[in-house]
């Protein structure tokens, strides 16, 4: 099996939705006069790199050299994120301000380590050409040394078709490998990509499939017609607690979950992402990807909140498997 410790030589290209996880923590101590809800009394804020900062996060601590291309609105927040970055030592060179659009942030509230509401504050409306054109900019300079180009979709106005269709054919004629984490909106429009990664949700309603998708048949009939949909070279759903399936060569292989003491999902998509994205520009096998993708997905669960993996700790349980 191929060794984590491989990753220190990969470099790594993030284009996706770049994002705030805050975190409101607290405890309820009343039940409000003005309506039947808790009141929080609030006693500590956080700041995280979410969405594809998390995904380029992810990756950094898994030891890879890391880029990342995607949008912040000209606003405090913006701020926030790229200082985030600064702060984990990412580069903020592919990081562009667009003046149309406020930058994403998720505000999950708290309590003894559970969620009792989430406030998303967000633009969902897509780039216009100009911002295209910055993208395409910083793609063009830094596909040129990369060995794999994540795509990283959260639904938030990033992606266009023009824009998914036009950096594919780029990344190919860099011979760039493709790894795509996807959402419902532009789910069909990432074709003949090396390794496509979508949820048993996102399968459903992306294809969309009629089917209840309640056992491995049935969801690998699904995955059976989006390959004929979108000809990825690899399609790999992540199942939750039935753990991961991989398609590849007409051919799959299905990886059962490990048990976990499971805390919290948040995350855990961008960890899978990420250890998959590696290990496709490794040239691993179904049967790898499928392991240490799930591995690191549990992981990550273990956590409070959206929080990466590092390297020792992903080599630790490697060698207990």
């Amino acid at each position: 099996m191929i060794e984590p410790a491989q990753f220190q030589n990969i470099k790594v290209l993030v284009l996706g939705d770049l994002m705030i996880d805050a975190y409101v923590y607290g405890h309820v101590h009343r039940i409000s006069p003005e309506a039947p809800v808790p009141v929080l009394l609030s006693e500590n804020r956080e700041n995280r790199l979410g969405g594809a900062a998390n995904v380029a996060l992810n990756l950094q601590k898994l030891g890879a050299q890391v880029g990342l291309c995607g949008l912040v609105g000209k606003d405090e927040q913006g701020n926030i994120l790229k200082n985030l970055l600064i702060e984990e030592g990412l580069s903020t060179q592919g990081v562009i301000i667009d003046h149309s659009r406020k930058t994403t942030i998720k505000t999950r509230v708290l309590e003894n380590g559970k969620h009792l509401l989430r406030i998303d504050e967000e633009d969902l409306f897509e780039s216009d050409e100009k911002i295209e054109n910055k993208i395409f900019h910083v793609l063009s300079d830094q596909l040129r040394q990369s060995d794999v180009l994540i795509l990283q979709d959260y639904d938030k106005g990033l992606f266009s078709k023009n824009l998914i269709q036009q950096t594919i054919k780029l990344a190919k004629e860099y011979g760039v490998k493709i790894a795509v984490d996807p959402k419902l909106q532009h789910f069909l429009d990432f074709k003949k990509v090396d390794l496509f990664k979508p949820n048993l949700k996102e399968l459903k309603e992306g294809l969309p499939y009629k089917g209840n998708l309640k056992n491995i048949t049935d969801i690998k009939n699904a995955v059976t017609k989006l390959q004929e949909k979108i000809e990825a070279k690899k399609i790999m759903v992540t199942l939750s607690e039935k753990g991961v399936l991989v398609f590849e060569n007409d051919q799959f292989f299905h990886m059962p979950a490990y048990p976990r003491n499971i805390v919290d999902v948040s995350g855990a998509g961008d960890a899978v992402i990420s250890v998959a994205g590696l290990l496709l520009a490794l040239d691993a096998k179904a049967e790898e990807i499928a392991t240490l993708s799930n591995l690191a997905g549990g992981l990550v669960c273990e956590k409070v909140g959206v929080a990466p993996i590092g390297i020792d700790q992903l080599i630790y349980h490697v060698k207990n498997l």
